[in-house]
C-alpha cells in the first residue's frame, strides 16, 4: 500500500508540476504567443511551425487548441488555418516529451531552488512568474525520478504482474486507458513522460507502453473538445478538427505498432526511450500526412458542426470577446473583458438612439424591441461578471488589479442604464403612447437635445474607460456639470410652460419630468467613470464642500 500511494505521488507531482509550467509560461509570455500564433497565417506550413514553437514552450497542445479555437471563434483566422496550427503542435509537445525523457534529473534541486528564491521574493512580478516555471520544471524531473523508484518495489507484487497481464494484448484497452489518464491528467505529455518511466523500469511491457502513447494523443484531442464542449460552433470546430486528425493517424498506425518493436527497439535499448521517439514519429507521420488535408478535413467539420441559422443582429448581441484560453495570463483576460465590456456599452448606445426615436414617433414596437436589449445587456453583465471571477486575483500586479475593479464598477454601471432606459421606455408606452398624447414642441426639443447629450458623454465615457486619459476624464466631469444646468433649465421652463396652460405641457408634465430626472441619472452613471482616473492622477479634491466662513454662526 505504502509503494502504491508513493507512486500516486508521484503521478501527482508529475501532472502538477506540469500544470505550473504551462500556468506559468502563458503569464509571461502568453501575450506574445498569441500574436504569434495570430500573425503566422500566411500558408499551412508557417502555421505548423508556429503552433510547434509555442506549444514546445507552454508544454500543451490543448493549450496551443483553445487558443487557437478562440482565434476562429473571434474570426481572426480561418478554420483550415487553425487545423494547421494543430499539427505543428503535436509536433512540439512531443519534442518536449524526448527532451524531458533524458536524464535531467540533476537539474531538478537547481531549479527548485531558483525557482522558490524568485518566487518568494518577486511573486507579484515577472521575475516571480519565470520562478514559478523553474518550480514547475524542477519538479516534473524530480517526480519522473519518483515515478521509476516506485514502480520497482511494485513490480514485486504478484496482483500487479496479474493486471499487467490482462492489459497486455489487448489494443482497444490499451487505448482507451491510454486516452482516459490524458484526460484525467489534462496533459498528454504527462502520461506520456509516466508510461516511458513506466517501462523503463519494467512495469509494462513496450508493446503495451506504445498502445498506451496512442491512446494518450487521443486523450490530448478529447480534452481540448471536451473543454471547449460549451463554446461556440467556430471553436468547437477546431477541437473536432483536431480529434479527427487523431483518430484517423490512431486508425492508420495502430495495427502497425509491432513492426516498430521489431525494428526500431534494437536500435533504442531503452524501453523508455523507444516510448517518447514513437510518441515523436506519430506525430510527425500524422502532421506530414494530413497537413495537406487541412481545407478537406475543414470541411468535413464544417457539415458535422454546421453554423446555426441565426439573424446577424443576434450573432452582434451575445458574448464575442470573452476568451477562456486567455483566462491563465491575466493581462490578457482583463483586455478580453474590457473589449466586451464596451460591447456591453455598444447595445446601451444602441438602447439610447431607440428611446429617442421611441419618444419623436411613439413606435409602440420599436419601444418593445429596444427594451428587449436590455436582457442582452443583463446577459453580457452576468457574462463579463462570471469571467472576472475566474481570473486569479492573485497573479494580478497592482494596476491589474485596479482595472479589475474599474471593469467590474463599469459593466454594473451599464447594467443599470438599460435598467433605467427600459423604465423610461415603459412610462412612454404607459403616460404616452397608449394615450395619445403628445410633448410640446419645446418640451420635445429639450428631451432630444439631452438624449444627445447622453449620446455624446457616452461615447466620451466609453474613451475614457479604455484610454484611462486624465483630460477626457476631465471633459467628462465638465460635461456633468453642464448636463446638470441643463436639467435644471430645463425644469424651468417646463414649469414656465404650465404656467402659461400649455395643454400639452400639463398632459405630459409628470411624464416630462421623470424622463429629465431619468436622463440626468444616466448621466451621472455615465460621468463615473471619470472618478478612478481622476483619483489616481490626484486631479481630486478630497472634498466639493466649500471651507465654512468663520464669522458664520455655528449651529
Amino acid at each position: 500500500m505504502k509503494h502504491l500511494l508513493n507512486l500516486l505521488a508521484a503521478i501527482a507531482l508529475l501532472v502538477w508540476g506540469s500544470q505550473m509550467v504551462r500556468t506559468g509560461v502563458l503569464q509571461v509570455f502568453g501575450a506574445n504567443l498569441r500574436n504569434i500564433l495570430a500573425r503566422s497565417m500566411s500558408n499551412r506550413f508557417s502555421a505548423a511551425l508556429s503552433g510547434m514553437g509555442v506549444t514546445a514552450l507552454v508544454q500543451s497542445s490543448t493549450a496551443t487548441s483553445l487558443m487557437t479555437s478562440s482565434f476562429v471563434g473571434q474570426g481572426l483566422i480561418t478554420l483550415p488555418s487553425a487545423l494547421a496550427v494543430m499539427r505543428g503542435a503535436d509536433v512540439g509537445t512531443a519534442m518536449m516529451a524526448v527532451l524531458f525523457s533524458t536524464d535531467l534529473s540533476w537539474l531538478s534541486p537547481l531549479f527548485i531552488f531558483i525557482g522558490v528564491v524568485l518566487y518568494i521574493t518577486r511573486k507579484d512580478s515577472k521575475p516571480g512568474r519565470i520562478g514559478r516555471v523553474l518550480i514547475g520544471l524542477g519538479l516534473m524531473l524530480l517526480a519522473l525520478r519518483l515515478v521509476v523508484e516506485a514502480t520497482e518495489p511494485l513490480l514485486q507484487a504478484e496482483a500487479v504482474r496479474t493486471l499487467l497481464a490482462s492489459v497486455s494484448s489487448d489494443m482497444f484497452m490499451e487505448l482507451l486507458l491510454g486516452a482516459v489518464l490524458a484526460v484525467v491528467a489534462y496533459s498528454s505529455l504527462a502520461v506520456v513522460l509516466l508510461i516511458a518511466a513506466m517501462a523503463s523500469s519494467g512495469a509494462i511491457p513496450l508493446d503495451v507502453a506504445l498502445g498506451l502513447t496512442l491512446g494518450a494523443n487521443l486523450g490530448s484531442g478529447l480534452v481540448a473538445a471536451i473543454t471547449t464542449a460549451k463554446s461556440a460552433v467556430e471553436e468547437r470546430q477546431v477541437t473536432i478538427g483536431n480529434l479527427l486528425f487523431k483518430v484517423m493517424g490512431v486508425a492508420i498506425v495502430a495495427p502497425f505498432i509491432g513492426l516498430w518493436s521489431h525494428y526500431v527497439r534494437p536500435y533504442l535499448q531503452d524501453p523508455g526511450q523507444n516510448v517518447v521517439m514513437f510518441h515523436l514519429a506519430f506525430n510527425i507521420f500524422n502532421s506530414l500526412c494530413f497537413i495537406g488535408l487541412t481545407q478537406i478535413v475543414a470541411r468535413w467539420v464544417t457539415t458535422l458542426l454546421p453554423k446555426p441559422e441565426e439573424e446577424s443582429a443576434a450573432k452582434l448581441l451575445r458574448p464575442r470577446h470573452l476568451d477562456p484560453s486567455a483566462l491563465s495570463t491575466p493581462s490578457l483576460a482583463i483586455s478580453c473583458a474590457v473589449r466586451e465590456s464596451l460591447h456591453q456599452a455598444d447595445v446601451i448606445e444602441s438602447m439610447l438612439i431607440g428611446l429617442q426615436k421611441v419618444a419623436e414617433t411613439d413606435d409602440a414596437k420599436l419601444s418593445e424591441e429596444v427594451r428587449h436589449l436590455e436582457g442582452t445587456v443583463d446577459d453580457l453583465y452576468s457574462a463579463i461578471k462570471y469571467y472576472m471571477t475566474k481570473i486569479s486575483r492573485a497573479e494580478l500586479d497592482e494596476r491589474e488589479g485596479q482595472r479589475w475593479t474599474e471593469i467590474i464598477s463599469f459593466t454594473i454601471n451599464m447594467e443599470q442604464i438599460g435598467d433605467i432606459i427600459e423604465r423610461v421606455l415603459l412610462d412612454l408606452e404607459d403616460k404616452k403612447i397608449k394615450k395619445g398624447r403628445q410633448f410640446s414642441e419645446a418640451g420635445m426639443q429639450e428631451i432630444h437635445e439631452l438624449t444627445q447629450h447622453l449620446l455624446d458623454n457616452l461615447r466620451l465615457a466609453m474613451s475614457v474607460f479604455l484610454n484611462g486619459n486624465v483630460r477626457e476624464a476631465q471633459k467628462l466631469l465638465e460635461e456633468k456639470a453642464r448636463f446638470r444646468d441643463l436639467e435644471l433649465a430645463y425644469s424651468a421652463t417646463h414649469l414656465a410652460r404650465l404656467s402659461q396652460h400649455t395643454v400639452s405641457s400639463i398632459e405630459t408634465s409628470s411624464l416630462h419630468i421623470d424622463m429629465i430626472s431619468d436622463l440626468k441619472r444616466i448621466n451621472s452613471l455615465l460621468c463615473s467613470v471619470a472618478y478612478p482616473i481622476l483619483e489616481q492622477a490626484g486631479a481630486l479634491a478630497p472634498s466639493r464642500l466649500r471651507q465654512p466662513r468663520q464669522d458664520l454662526p455655528k449651529v
